[in-house]
């Protein structure tokens, strides 16, 4: 049975642990500090845990600091939300270093998004806690775009159920860089294969979702709705052969939702159309595509575990809807 953590409030506190790649991968702490300014607008105060500055050649911190700050996160009453800095490639690297028990006595909001996919899946199968993938510390420091980003974020922490909606535009850039100009293109879900159906929702980071298929770390999921998303630097190809891991481990799909591909992985319309045409099951159930989460921005946030109603419609009409 998943359980649901308490709902965000004003005043509320949301601490900032690096349990992958550290700040100083997106800048370094100083240059983070817009992403502060932006929260602390939005209602909220903002503290980072004991091993935030800790970097090492790998552009991360021991395992045992990583841990550290994750227990003491969960352990702070004053704290309401858990927040990645950023993803990276190694959070997996604590799965069995986690006091599970710990986290299941103090639930509290968590949230992030890419390589965080690992402790999403673990934390859902070791406590039945629903958790949040949607922006990281550093996507708050972006200024374009940002209103959507907030908004959703606010709407997700803040209410049971909502309606995702997307983004009137969107962007492949890079966000950390300010200095650059943004292509902004218009934005529209698309339905790969129509129809409604009502699951549990479930992925993130499709190079990531896959890592504890086969180990206790990863969740049981009954008719599910799985949304996938693929970081910058993967291949058609790659997404394909990952595509078809995620259909053997989910054989009661109910609903396929595919996050935006960031330009440089080349995903063409036509690509994807090929990709998804292999696969029998994904003309019986709703397939979206072109949705706002995963590596372009803006993204929404989303609930891992909890009820979702999706509906894929050519028309234009497409609904997400967290019951």
């Amino acid at each position: 049975m998943i359980k649901r953590p308490t709902l965000l409030n004003k005043g509320d506190e949301i601490r900032i642990i690096s349990p992958s790649s550290s700040i100083a991968r997106v800048g370094g702490f100083n240059e983070n500090l817009r992403a502060k300014k932006r929260l602390e607008a939005l209602g909220f105060q903002v503290s980072f845990g004991q091993h935030i500055l800790e970097n090492d050649v790998f552009y991360s911190s021991s395992i045992a600091s990583r841990v550290a700050d994750l227990h003491d996160a969960f352990l702070d009453e004053q704290v309401k939300a858990v927040m990645t800095t950023i993803g990276g490639n190694n959070s997996n690297e604590l799965l069995p270093y986690i006091d599970y028990d710990l986290l299941a006595k103090h639930p509290k909001v968590f949230c992030g998004y890419s390589d965080t996919t690992s402790l999403h899946n673990a934390i859902r199968a070791k406590t039945g806690l629903a958790t949040f993938y949607g922006p990281a510390y550093s996507s708050f420091k972006m200024d374009e775009l940002q209103e959507y980003q907030s908004q959703s974020f606010l709407e997700a922490v803040s209410h049971h159920s909502f309606e995702l909606k997307p983004s009137a535009s969107w962007s492949s850039d890079a966000w950390f860089d300010s200095s650059l100009a943004r292509q902004l293109k218009a934005g529209e879900w698309k339905a790969y294969n129509e129809g409604s159906a009502r699951g549990t929702s479930t992925g993130g980071n499709i190079q990531t979702y896959n890592l504890q298929a086969g180990t206790t770390y990863f969740p049981e999921v009954a008719n599910p709705v799985v949304f996938v998303e693929q970081a910058k630097g993967g291949s058609p190809l790659e997404f394909s052969s990952q595509l078809a891991q995620i259909l053997q481990l989910h054989p009661d799909l109910a609903a396929l939702v595919i996050g935006r591909f960031p330009v440089i992985n080349q995903m063409s319309e036509e690509n994807l159309q090929l990709i998804l045409d292999k696969y029998p099951v994904l003309q019986t159930i709703p397939v979206l595509y072109d949705v706002d989460f995963g590596h372009t921005q803006p993204i929404f946030t989303l609930p891992l575990g909890t009820d979702f109603y999706v509906k894929a419609s050519k028309d234009g009409n497409s609904k997400l809807t967290v019951l």
